[in-house]
Parts: structure tokens; sequence; C-alpha cells
């Protein structure tokens, strides 16, 4: 590798210009302190990877009812506000950018964590199978959730726009809706889990209506060009399908070009989603119908990602383990320098291993 790499490039999304196109991707780390409120750990740990070109946070539930890991951060108290300042002052102090990825994981949530004590809340009342859900008294079998009423919907949605107020009041330099991954958004977008008969179930503008409303809200908040999307249009997780993935994305992402976001944030297929029967769907796929800047993700290397830049498949990539086990993964990249392998029991183990004590290239 050496500084003639396109992701070394700057580029322009949105309202940022970033010094280079290696994106942080957001990583799940379950090291929020009590009241799910981040601290000065997970400061430093942004902090050492602020020479990304764009951080994307962790995950971040916009309500209680929307947590389904232990030790994810939120963004719905005052506490939890002051708790990410933290955070965006050191890695604006390090020259570094950051928006904050809004999250509400719905059926994948667990009665634990609802304030009520109920089952959590989806499109439909429609259990995930073949997966655990991860609460503070260990790996549970998925309830049936409780299908959202209207009004209920309707407040999820002002639960993203408060979120988006509160990031704002944090000091992030934007937000990135979690519409990906099996979570509550691709719990109302897919027909494998939506089998709602209303305006918000049914045909694909209907399965589509929810992401484009909290995409509205957030937008009006922010505006459009500190704003992107995660969509995961292959993907199978948490027990995530639909009958025609290729329709339904292309028509979601179709509206979501009348936005002019930021940026669309697109996983490529695991190998675990094609085994589990998912399509192929190539990233290059969605410039006919997205004319905005496209960030792909999805263990890439920093050769093929490389070569998704190249071949005009992304604008960007978003790296994620590498990231975790490389705080210089930049430095690295102009260096040619090897890479540290990531410790993968200690991704969700909690304190500093792991975490915060990657080593650096030795100062020059």
């Amino acid at each position: 590798m050496s500084n003639t790499l396109r992701l070394l490039e700057p580029i322009q999304l949105g309202a940022w210009s970033l010094p280079n196109r290696m994106i942080m991707a957001p990583l799940t780390r379950c090291r929020a302190g009590a009241g799910n409120v981040a601290g000065p750990l997970n400061a430093l740990y942004y902090e050492q990877r602020s020479t990304a070109g764009l951080i994307i946070s962790e995950a971040t539930q916009v309500a209680p009812g929307g947590q389904g890991y232990p030790g994810t951060p939120g963004i719905h108290s005052a506490e939890q506000v002051e708790g990410w300042k933290l955070v965006t002052d050191a890695v604006h102090k390090a020259g570094g950018r950051i928006v904050l990825q809004l999250w509400h994981v719905g059926r994948v949530s667990h009665s634990s964590y609802q304030t009520d004590g109920g089952p959590p809340y989806s499109s439909s009342a429609v259990a995930a199978t073949g997966i655990q859900v991860a609460t503070l008294s260990g790996m549970k079998t998925p309830e049936i959730p409780r299908a959202m009423t209207v009004v209920e919907i309707h407040d999820v949605i002002a639960q993203f726009r408060q979120g988006a107020i509160n990031a704002k009041a944090a000091g992030f330099d934007g937000v990135e809706i979690h519409g990906a991954n099996g979570y509550l958004l691709e719990q109302f977008l897919r027909d494998g889990i939506n089998h709602r008969t209303d305006e918000w179930g049914g045909s694909i503008a209907n399965r589509s209506r929810f992401h484009l409303a909290i995409t509205k809200e957030v937008v009006e908040v922010w505006g459009a060009d500190r704003v992107g999307i995660r969509l995961s249009p292959s993907g199978t997780f948490c027990d995530s399908h639909d009958s025609d993935h290729f329709a339904t994305y292309h028509y979601l992402v179709k509206q979501l070009d009348a936005f002019k976001l930021a940026y669309l944030h697109v996983t490529r297929p695991s190998e675990s989603d094609l085994r589990h029967g998912s399509p192929n769907i190539p990233l290059k796929s969605f410039r006919e119908v997205y004319h905005g800047k496209v960030i792909g993700c999805g263990e890439f290397s920093l050769t093929t990602g490389e070569t998704a830049i190249e071949d005009g498949s992304v604008d960007s990539v978003a790296f994620g383990r590498l990231f975790i086990a490389n705080p210089d993964l930049v430095e690295r990249a102009r260096e040619g320098a090897s890479l540290n392998p990531p410790d993968e029991p200690s991704f969700y183990a909690g304190g500093e291993h792991g975490y915060t004590d990657y080593p650096f290239l030795p100062r020059k």
C-alpha cells in the first residue's frame, strides 16, 4: 500500500470534506457505562481512530425499548448526551469527524429491556427463529413481539427525530440512520417479517414508508447533507428475509435518492448471507437509481476496498475489524505497514483489552 491509493484520496461527502475515503464502520462494542452512558474509555477509543475520513459511531438506541445488547449506548437521556460530548470533543480535538448511528432493534430486543416488562415491538407479531437475543442475564430465545399500533409507529418515528436532536446537542457532525441488519426498520421493509395489511405493510411502497418517514424527520433536524443511511440488501442477519430483495431495495433506494443525503451506506453480502439463500446484489447495481455518494462495507480488506473504489462500485469504504485492531489504519495503509490481527474474543468482552490497547506504529 502507498500514498497513491484511491482510499487515501480526499472526498466530499455531503457537508464534510474528508481527508481520505477510509470510513470507520459502526461497531457494537458493549462498553457503555451505567445508564448506557458513554464515558472516558469510549472517548479514548474513538479519539485513537480519528484519522479515519469519517467515524460512524456504534449503533445507539433512540429509546430504552430499542436496546438489544448489554452495554450499548443510548441517546435518549440528558446523561447520555453529556457522555457522548466526551467522545465528540475528543475526536474533534484530534482533528476527526464523527456521526452518530441512530438505532432501534425492534423484535431483537427482550422484555427485560422494556420499561413495561412486555415483549418487544416489531412491525408484526413474528418472532425471529434460529437466533438468540442478548440480555443482561445471558442469551435468550426470541419472544413473539407485539405488532406496533399506528400510534406506536409514530412514537418511534418521533424517537428517531429526538435522537437526531440529541445527537446535535452532543456535538456530533451528523447522523446515520440504521436501516439494516434485521433491526426495526428492516422489520418493516422485509415481507418475510412484515405481515401488516394497513398502510405500513403489503406493497413495497407501504413497507418502505417507515424508512422514508424516519429519514424525513431526521433530515428536518440536520439537513440532508449531514445525514446518511445504512442498508443491507442481501443481509439475512437476525432471521431477516424478503421475497424479492432486488425489487424491494431498488424501490427504497430510488426514493432515498430524492433526499440528496450525504451518503448511502450499503453492506455487501457475507458468506453467511449467501448460505442462507440471499441473492448476491452487487453494490454497483444501486448506481442505476442512486446518484449520490455510496459507502460500501462488508469485511473489505485494503486491497478489495481499493478495487471497489477503482471499479466505481463505491466512493468510500467502511472498515470494521481492521479499525478495531488498527487505530492507525490510515497511517498503516499510507506506509504499507503490516496490520495487527483482531482479537475476536475481546470484541464484546468489556474493558480496555481489545478496545484501547492495540499497538500503534512506532513513532518515527
